[in-house]
């Protein structure tokens, strides 16, 4: 069974609180896989884009109107990052600690930005973005290759347990389809060739070590590019899949790989569902798809649909509370079967 074939949370979450995060979330997802949180409430720094700050190496950013920019040196940006970072790695431990999880074999997942959302969000000294270099964009997934593995044996080392890694690239369908926006309505963003984009990836999926999950609530999501790759497994926000994504996800899933659906709403609903009907909600889709029952155990993870940052945190623990149960009671059925 893939590791990502359980219940997880994307990454995200209410609030500015490390300590109270990282409590909520290990105490929920222990028994399935529990993440690193990122609260970007907390501004600079704390974002998506902003973490890669704390993780490039020899790779310094700096704000700008539209985002982040890369600049010539480390400075308070990157310093502020860093620091971030560390507080929600001492969260992580003292509850990972508190839960006695140190050398219990858990694993626990970080993430960080993919290569492709990282270069069409970042901007390089003349204002445009940096995926429209391909020396910047080979440099800066080279940069996030080495980061992430130095990050990920760091963790390893601090909780003494396996470390997967979680590359969020919304940017990606865009990136490779040419439908990324320029800084002026000229020249356009040219699209990134697909075995490029495929390369880069696979340089940091490789860095990542053996399970490796790619997080992307976009549509249109590039399923050959994919099912090429390395990638061990991919999240999608199953409320949003079209019927090419369901063609895709049974190749995917067909070369044995596994695809984490994401069934939850990311803010509270007006009425809160039932574990049976989040059930029902993946049995819906995999349906669709014509899955046996015994793959959904084994190839099947589930996730609220996106990150929970903009959630109350009373939905928010109520949402992965609800994915886990709803993960053990998929395995109940199919063990029965």
């Amino acid at each position: 069974m893939s590791v990502f074939a359980t219940a997880t949370g994307i990454g995200s979450w209410p609030g500015t609180s490390p300590r109270q995060a990282a409590e909520i979330v290990v105490g929920e997802l222990a028994g399935t896989l529990a993440h690193l949180v990122e609260l970007p409430a907390r501004g600079v720094g704390a974002d998506l884009i902003g973490r890669a700050g704390a993780l490039l190496i020899d790779v310094a950013l700096d704000t700008v109107p539209r985002g982040y920019r890369i600049t010539a040196r480390p400075g308070k940006v990157t310093r502020r990052a860093k620091n971030l970072l560390d507080e929600d790695l001492d969260a992580l431990e003292e509850a990972w600690e508190t839960a006695g999880l140190r050398g219990s074999g858990r694993p626990v997942k970080v993430q960080a930005p993919g290569p492709l959302t990282l270069a069409a969000e970042l901007e390089l000294s003349n204002g445009h973005r940096a995926v429209t270099d391909p020396g910047a964009l080979r440099d800066l997934a080279a940069s996030l290759a080495e980061g992430i593995a130095e990050h990920r044996a760091t963790l390893s080392r601090r909780l003494d347990t396996p470390v997967v890694v979680q590359f969020d690239e919304p940017s990606l369908p865009a990136a490779v389809a040419g439908r990324l926006a320029g800084v002026t309505a000229l020249p356009p963003v040219p699209p990134v060739d697909a075995a490029v984009a495929s390369g880069l990836l696979d340089g940091c999926v490789h860095a990542g070590g053996t399970d490796v999950l790619v997080h992307s609530c976009a549509p249109d999501l590039p399923w050959k590019l994919l099912q090429q790759s390395a990638v061990g497994a991919v999240a999608v926000d199953a409320t949003s899949l079209r019927p090419a994504d369901l063609d895709g996800i049974a190749e995917f899933v067909d070369s044995g790989r596994t695809v984490v659906l994401g069934v939850l709403a990311t803010t509270a609903p007006a009425r809160t569902p039932s574990v049976e009907q989040v059930a029902q909600a993946v049995a819906a889709v995999t349906d669709r798809i014509g899955f046996p029952r015994a793959v959904l155990a084994d190839r099947i993870g589930l996730t609220p649909a996106c990150g929970l940052a903009g959630a109350t945190p009373g939905w928010a623990r109520t949402a992965i509370e609800l994915v886990c149960k709803a993960a053990e009671a998929i395995a109940a059925d199919v063990d029965a079967v």
